[in-house]
């Protein structure tokens, strides 16, 4: 025993001698990995990993990111703490003996902090954007300098404003690192005087402004004032400099505060300070000229990468101090936004808020769901949607004044009466109303976590449909014997019901439609997610032609016509516009899927067998959230392979989609007259459906003759419908 005991710790003691890191020295001789590296990855084969006896998989996924400024734990800090820096003069108060120079560096700090603060709202931590400002966390000291004080407090309170916001919403699970305060000084007493601290330091410029721009007999009168700095020359140029800077941060303190008040009261205020920034971001650009001149060396060829307007480097800033200050905040030092990409990035973010103010609060729910899918298309950043979304859920109402069952009520086209009715207080009704407004929020993240949501969410609808469909079997049986009270019950059963479905349907084709925007699908997966798309818009076109029939035949009863006339036949057998509008979407996805077919079958294009996996497996990796939820109802992969297998050409001369298409696009476009965005739309599938009949042509007359023949598919004219181009080798 005794034996074996000693032997088992000297095994242990040499694996411990062998996991003893070497300690590198001045005469230590580094040699370089990388061929070693290479080697070792064409020695793999395809699925196997390197697997050391010290380092596994779980090793590898438990390791540090390297390289990575937001996750790399690697260390450089030229000052162990706030008091080293300041003491070696990093942040000096105040900035300089030199009046002119004073100006010039306070102008710096300004516009650097503008830079920090793009960076922070892109994702980058409080700490290492406008926290790596060291006036900001000592701004007791600036207490002397008014103008950079003012200024600094305004910053503060701002970053708190934006903080509150997205916490608010809850989008900043998407950007880990955004609310993260780490301790950091954002709240400061006298904050909420911020404003008047500037105003009082905008209003001294001013007049000095004003004092520059009078003529000489009234200069006497403007003797008092004591002027920014000491080339009277320079005057001027400095005052408007820092007055559209100091203008800029008032009214976009304004926007923040006025966007933020109880069921959009304050949004018309806010786009007249929304216009005043952009006002003031354009004289800031123009200032850029005068503040590069005053340096006198030209810095015009590397101005574009510069943080500031001159050109110079800011002082009173240390990127990296924080670092130790704060443990969990990512060491390493990021690349702060340029000052022209940062002032690029609030005209959009202005751009992008004022589009939300503009919104007229509709009360229908597919008015704004359109409306939230064509404001995703600008691409916003997360500040403009975390402020839309709070604009649109409030204390559990829409707009924070319109209860969601009255919302549902009127989505689900029931009579303005029923709005109020108890129904609504059961359990699955509240239920709907809980997903209502959690789909709104998931549609205001970005897109890949929008996906990912819209993926997860569509179970919770389905299972809320069949449980409505229950309760309503159970509660009204027996139709014939039901009283007028349980008419009605049933009517709002039934119409919300329809429109349940119609939602779940538009739901799953969102989610197939955002792939195409995340570039998830390949050249050879199309085929497969054109015809998924086709199944789920026939049964989005057919709920919503359902739910359009049942509001006709509520409206025409309660008109109570003894009979019908012909102009009503005729109306009620026509076809609404928007499902003809959904109609033209359903000839494009099938004849998309049957082109991409029949290049597969007959001109053997677009196949890429994979090594990892078969189609069958990326059919399901796909449409796995769909199929669980079973949308829709008997779609799978033999289906699928049953509707494709025999495609060819011939049969899509005889019968040409995009024929069908162009044809529908075109005569539904006067319905939607007052709709700019649904024409633009129509406009777009119109000339996918030209392009691609051409091209199908094409094909047709000399695929199978012509082997140099080469086809391919851009997203040149639509996000989401392919253009096929053709081309010779």
């Amino acid at each position: 025993m005794a034996d074996n005991a000693v032997s088992e710790e000297a095994s242990m003691d040499g694996q411990a001698s062998k996991l003893t890191s070497i300690t590198a020295s001045d005469n230590t001789v580094w040699a370089d990995a990388l061929p070693l590296l290479d080697a070792a990855c064409r020695g793999l084969r395809d699925g196997e990993l390197i697997h050391g006896d010290n380092f596994n998989l779980f090793a590898a996924m438990s390791a540090l990111e390297i390289m990575d400024p937001k996750m790399d734990s690697g260390i450089v800090c030229r000052y162990y703490s706030i008091d080293e820096a300041i003491e070696n003069g990093v942040a000096p108060i105040p900035i300089s003996l030199d009046s002119t120079i004073d100006v010039q560096y306070t102008i710096d700090i300004m516009d650097h902090l503008l830079a920090c603060e793009a960076a922070w709202h892109k994702g980058h931590s409080l700490a290492q954007t406008v926290f790596s400002c060291i006036y900001l966390l000592r701004l007791d000291r600036t207490a002397s300098h008014a103008l950079l004080h003012s200024y600094c407090r305004v910053i503060r309170a701002t970053c708190k404003a934006v903080l509150s916001v997205v916490s608010d919403a809850r989008t900043h699970e998407e950007e880990d690192l955004f609310t993260m305060t780490y301790g950091l000084p954002l709240n400061g007493d006298g904050d909420e005087k911020c404003l008047s601290m500037l105003n009082a330091v905008e209003e001294s410029i001013s007049r000095q402004l004003r004092a520059c721009k009078a003529t000489s007999s009234k200069r006497r009168v403007s003797e008092d004032l004591e002027p920014l700095q000491s080339n009277p020359n320079l005057e001027e140029g400095f005052c408007k400099a820092l007055l559209c800077r100091l203008r800029f941060r008032k009214h976009f303190f304004h926007v923040l505060t006025c966007m933020k008040r109880p069921q959009g009261r304050g949004l018309e205020l806010a786009r007249k300070h929304i216009a005043s920034c952009i006002s003031e971001l354009e004289s800031i650009l123009k200032s850029a000229e005068f503040l590069r001149s005053c340096i006198g060396e030209s810095c015009e060829d590397d101005i574009d990468d510069k943080t500031t307007a001159s050109g110079r480097e800011p002082i009173g800033f240390d990127a990296t101090l924080n670092s130790r200050l704060s443990a969990p905040t990512p060491p390493r030092a990021i690349k702060i936004l340029s000052w022209k990409k940062a002032v690029k990035y609030f005209v959009k973010l202005l751009h992008d808020l004022d589009v939300v103010c503009s919104y007229s609060l509709d009360v229908h729910l597919e008015s704004l769901l359109r409306f939230v899918v064509q404001f995703q298309k600008s691409q916003p950043d997360l500040v403009a949607r975390s402020h839309l979304q709070l604009l649109l859920v409030q204390d559990g109402k829409l707009y924070g004044r319109d209860p969601i069952f009255a919302v549902i009520n009127k989505a689900a086209a029931l009579p303005e009466a029923t709005k109020n009715h108890d129904i609504q207080k059961n359990e699955y009704i509240v239920q709907l109303g809980q997903l209502v407004m959690n789909l709104l929020k998931i549609l205001c993240t970005n897109v890949a976590w929008q996906r990912r949501k819209l993926g997860k969410i569509l179970q919770d609808w389905r299972v809320n449909y069949l449980q409505l469909e229950l309760a309503f079997r159970n509660e009204f049986g027996e139709v014939s014997s039901s009283s007028n009270d349980e008419n009605i019950c049933m009517k709002i059963f039934q119409h919300i019901l329809v429109w349940v479905e119609e939602q779940t349907y538009w739901i799953a084709c969102r989610f197939l439609m955002l792939g195409f925007e995340l570039e998830l699908y390949s050249a050879s997966e199309y085929c497969m997610v054109y015809w998924y798309s086709y199944a789920v818009l026939i049964k989005l076109a057919e709920k919503t032609h359902l739910k359009m029939a049942v509001s006709y035949d509520t409206a025409k009863r309660k008109g109570k016509k003894k009979r019908d006339s012909p102009k009503d036949l005729a109306r009620e057998s026509r076809i609404p516009p928007a499902v003809l509008f959904l109609q033209c979407y359903i000839c494009l996805a099938e004849g998309l899927t049957m082109m991409l077919a029949a290049l597969r079958n007959e001109i053997m294009i677009l196949q890429s067998p994979s090594p990892f996996n078969t189609e069958q497996e990326k059919f399901v990796q796909h449409f796995e959230l769909l199929q669980r939820a079973c949308i829709p109802d008997h779609v799978s992969y033999p289906s699928f392979k049953e509707s494709t297998t025999h495609a060819c050409f011939s049969t899509l001369v005889m019968y040409n989609y995009f024929k069908d298409a162009q044809r529908i696009a075109k005569e539904v476009k006067s319905s939607f007259s007052n709709d700019p965005d649904r024409l633009a739309e129509l406009r777009k599938l119109e000339q996918v459906a030209e392009h691609n009949s051409i091209a199908l042509n094409l094909i047709c007359g000399l695929g199978a003759l012509d082997p140099s023949l080469k086809v391919s598919f851009e997203f040149s004219h639509h996000p989401f419908f392919a253009t096929a181009v053709v081309r010779r080798s």
